[in-house]
């Protein structure tokens, strides 16, 4: 009888643990989203004035001072990206203001966008992806991981205004679902697919590189596509934000990153009146590489040859998320993190053939 009792009371110990561990963990779905070549100063200290001031830079400096000019640095941030400072700010954590002593970094040596890519999906700094040709990668991405697990198959899916993040993610191999750069809907369905395919036939493509589809396409075609599957994996990268930094248009720059904000606050208002994402979703946000700072004209640039381009930043918001905010102090943390952290927040541990970097557990209740 004695034995019996400790076989059932062991037996009901674990049922609750898993219980436990179910309730306290809550995300189901995870919205990844990179701003191509955002830097953390404009994240958290908002418009840089040797720029936004510069004609060079900002042709018409009165509109630009009255759209994204203030007083303080937080003024100033909070006016660039409120979605980030009134919502995310609030519910979640931002990571990278290194005037806080918050360090993030990339751990590839390049600092340009498909060794980024790569380390962001992959969680591994691969020497061999050296340049932003489209091949495909040969790494396993957490994209790939998750979508060979029963639970997750066919329901991941990646859009990019940059056609290479399809090789990123390799579509081929891997079957996940992929719109890049100006790829049409397939076998369009409604009137709003139709609506999205004729845009994207008649808009042109940016002027800076023909692979490259407008920005607001994009964020559509993904808010159309979540709206009519409902994957639990999603992959977003929006890419004008560096296009026109290469371009020296800075005001424009802004806007475009002001805009990328706003579509994060529909994106979240969205999908909290679907019940499948409301209170059950992590979103995180974060960049592929950095730029220059000093001079202010390396501010156009980025790479190995431009100092300081391998810094980033990353913000997450979610119902495991603590809400601590913007963050102080705390160990560097890497690019190769991220991937990892995707995982983690929807309960697996993400191995495969190459070294993965650790999950950020900060981002989880402990």
């Amino acid at each position: 009888m004695n034995q019996l009792i400790r076989t059932f009371s062991l037996a009901f110990f674990l049922v609750i643990c898993r219980l436990s561990f179910a309730t306290a963990q809550q995300t189901q779905n995870v919205i990844l989203v990179t701003l191509d070549g955002v830097r953390w100063q404009e994240v958290f200290s908002g418009a840089d004035s040797t720029l936004l001031f510069d004609p060079a830079y900002s042709p018409d400096t009165a509109t630009a001072r009255k759209f994204f000019w203030a007083a303080t640095p937080q003024e100033r941030r909070q006016r660039l990206f409120p979605f980030f400072w009134n919502t995310v700010a609030k519910q979640g954590q931002l990571y990278g203001n290194r005037l806080k002593n918050s360090r993030v970094n990339a751990s590839n040596p390049y600092w340009f966008s498909y060794p980024g890519y790569n380390e962001i999906l992959s969680g591994y700094a691969d020497d061999r992806i050296k340049s932003n040709d489209k091949i495909d990668n040969p790494n396993t991405t957490v994209l790939e991981f998750l979508h060979n697990q029963p639970d997750y198959k066919g329901r991941i899916a990646a859009f990019s205004s940059w056609d290479v993040i399809e090789a990123a993610v390799n579509e081929k191999k891997t079957g996940i679902f992929a719109s890049a750069g100006n790829e049409l809907i397939p076998s369009p369905k409604t009137a709003t697919d139709s609506l999205l395919n004729s845009m994207m036939t008649t808009i042109p493509a940016q002027v800076w590189d023909k692979s490259v589809r407008s920005d607001f396409l994009t964020y559509f075609a993904a808010k159309n596509y979540l709206l009519q599957n409902r994957p639990r994996v999603l992959f977003m990268q929006f890419d004008e934000t560096d296009g026109l930094a290469h371009a020296g248009r800075y005001a424009d720059d802004l806007r475009m990153v002001n805009t990328a904000d706003a579509f994060m606050a529909d994106l979240w208002k969205t999908i909290q009146q679907i019940p499948q994402y409301a209170g059950k979703t992590t979103l995180i946000l974060t960049t592929d590489h950095g730029r220059g700072h000093t001079p202010k004209a390396t501010w156009k640039g980025h790479g190995a040859k431009t100092p300081d381009s391998y810094q980033m930043w990353f913000a997450v918001i979610g119902p495991d998320t603590p809400p601590t905010g913007e963050q102080a102090g705390g160990p560097v943390l890497f690019q190769n993190q991220l991937a990892a952290t995707v995982a983690k927040l929807l309960g697996q541990t993400f191995t495969c053939e190459h070294p993965v970097g650790p999950p950020v557990l900060t981002v989880l209740k402990p």
